[in-house]
Formats: structure tokens, C-alpha cells, sequence
């Protein structure tokens, strides 16, 4: 028995990475699962290949388990559409979504195209649209359907050379919370995840020396793609149908969660702010409270989520 018995998880990015081994453990835990991966390259915009994602349902089924594949682009609404017919239809429902799917095309800011920010945005916010819209009225028909939205501390603390990245997966923690708000009264559960894990994104950042080289090979060990992956498949239970609206990190054996915006000074002049009394008392009052531009002091698992600034 397995806490995802008699479910249905369409896994996007499935092919690689997080996202494979979501595919094995959601199998393993008796989902059926269909398989998701456009087969393109960390960078997109090439032409992709059905070998990833039909590999990972093979390794599924030699091992006992039901899964199919799907080799089309979660930028596509359309497509997504596809893939939840090809779920009813040659597995019979669908129950959760976890949405790894995800590309990099890392610059600063002033010297970004404007194709490299559509693409980001493109595959990131609004692939998570296309695969939440695509779902969600199936979801509320059968009141249950649960949500794993990737987003990144490169937009939850901020990351040099991510503005593209990092704005879209701060995008994806408002469009999760706003989707379990809407959903609760229908069992619908949303939660957003920022993992870190030894995986082809973080493996493009390059090695400078021989020490970076050996953190690396210790990173590999430390930070694996499974762990996010159990943490995902643990939001997609029936088991855990109260967890709704959150953001965690997962980084190694470590499960984190992540405050969200509140209030954390308010301050009130009846007669009404100018300008010069902004600067002079609203702001000097909340300086103490201002975040630093730095991000806090990573360990060595968050350090290497950082992609390079080029």
C-alpha cells in the first residue's frame, strides 16, 4: 500500500532531474503516472525529444507500475489540455499536478534580451497557468485535486543574474497561494516548493578551481533530486489534505517552511504624510526593519541553487 493509491499525477519535466524521480516515487507510492517532458535542452527553445519522458514510464512499468508518456510543451494550453484528456482517457482520472518543468537563461538584468525574459516567463509563469487552468475545473467537479507549483529562492530571497528567473517563480507563490484560497471550498490544494537539488540547472554553474570542484562532488551526495521529489509527492496525499497555501524548501534531508509577506511595520500620521516627513520619520523609523540587498549566508546545498551572473 501507498499513500498515492488509486491516484492519478501528471508530472511535467519528468524526464530529468526533480522532476524523474517525482515520476518514480509518485509510482512507487501506486499513482499512475503520466510522464511529462518536452526532451529539450536546460536553455529550451530546441526542438525536445519523446526519449526522456517515455524512458522514466518504461523504468515505471518494468518496475510493476502504470505510466505513460507525453513528450508536449507545458507553453502550449492547448497541449496541457492534451496531456489531461491522455490521463482520463489511458489512465482513467487525475487527481494531482507537480510542476517542475523549468528552463534557465541566466543574464543581468541590463544586459537581457527581451527573448530571454519572454522564454522564462513563458515556461515558468506561464506554463504554471496553463497547467493549474487546464485542471481546475476538473479539480472542483470532483472536489479533490491537489497542486506542487515550483518556485525558487532565487524570487523568494533574491539571486544576481536571475531577474527573468526569479521574478517568475515569485509569480508562481502568488498564483499557488491565490489557487488554494479559491480552491479550499472545493478540496483543492495548492502549495508552491523551492527545492534545492544537484540537477542540470545547478550544474551549470561553472567550476572555477579545484575547491568548487570538490564541493561539487559533495553536493551531489548531499543535496540528491529525490528529496524534493519525497517532499512532493507527500503534498499530493489524501493524507496530507489539510496543507494547503504554503511554500517549503526542501534542500538534502532539511524540509523548510517559508514565512510570506505580511505587515511588519505600519505607521499612522492623522494629519497626513509629505513627501519630506516620508523620508525624515517614516523612513528613518523602518530603516532598522529594511531587508539587506544580500541574500542571507547560504550552506553550501543553497549555494549551489545559485546560477551563474553572466
Amino acid at each position: 500500500m501507498g499513500i498515492l493509491d488509486g491516484k492519478v499525477v501528471l508530472v511535467t519535466g519528468g524526464g530529468n532531474g526533480i522532476g524523474r524521480d517525482c515520476a518514480l516515487i509518485a509510482a512507487k507510492e501506486g499513482a499512475k503516472v503520466l510522464v511529462n517532458d518536452l526532451g529539450g535542452g536546460l536553455a529550451g527553445g530546441d526542438e525536445g525529444s519523446a526519449g526522456p519522458a517515455e524512458t522514466v514510464a518504461q523504468e515505471i512499468r518494468a518496475a510493476g507500475g502504470k505510466a505513460i508518456s507525453n513528450s508536449e510543451s507545458v507553453t502550449s494550453l492547448a497541449a496541457v489540455q492534451g496531456m489531461v484528456e491522455q490521463a482520463l482517457k489511458e489512465l482513467g482520472g487525475l487527481h494531482a499536478v507537480i510542476n517542475p518543468a523549468g528552463i534557465l537563461r541566466d543574464g543581468m538584468f541590463h544586459k537581457m534580451s527581451e527573448q530571454d525574459w519572454d522564454r522564462v516567463i513563458e515556461v515558468h509563469l506561464k506554463g504554471s497557468f496553463n497547467v493549474a487552468r487546464a485542471t481546475i475545473e476538473h479539480f472542483r467537479d470532483q472536489n479533490d485535486g491537489a497542486y506542487v507549483f515550483f518556485t525558487s529562492t532565487s524570487g523568494l530571497l533574491g539571486n544576481i543574474g536571475q531577474t527573468n528567473y526569479g521574478a517568475a517563480k515569485m509569480g508562481i507563490a502568488g498564483l499557488s497561494r491565490i489557487i488554494a484560497m479559491e480552491g479550499a471550498r472545493n478540496n483543492v490544494r495548492a502549495n508552491a516548493l523551492a527545492p534545492v537539488a544537484w540537477t542540470r540547472m545547478t550544474q551549470s554553474v561553472p567550476v572555477k578551481d579545484e575547491a568548487a570542484a570538490a564541493r561539487r562532488a559533495q553536493m551531489a551526495q548531499s543535496i540528491r533530486p529525490d528529496q524534493p521529489a519525497r517532499l512532493s509527492v507527500a503534498l499530493c496525499a489524501e493524507a496530507a489534505k489539510n496543507v494547503t497555501g504554503q511554500i517549503f524548501g526542501a534542500s538534502g534531508e532539511n524540509i523548510i517552511l517559508y514565512s510570506q509577506p505580511r505587515p511588519v511595520e505600519t505607521l499612522t500620521k492623522p494629519e497626513g504624510w509629505t513627501p519630506e516627513t516620508i523620508i525624515s520619520e517614516a523612513f528613518a523609523k523602518m530603516n532598522d526593519k529594511f531587508y539587506p540587498l544580500a541574500r542571507p549566508v547560504p550552506s553550501m546545498a543553497q549555494a549551489a541553487e545559485q546560477a551563474p551572473a553572466r
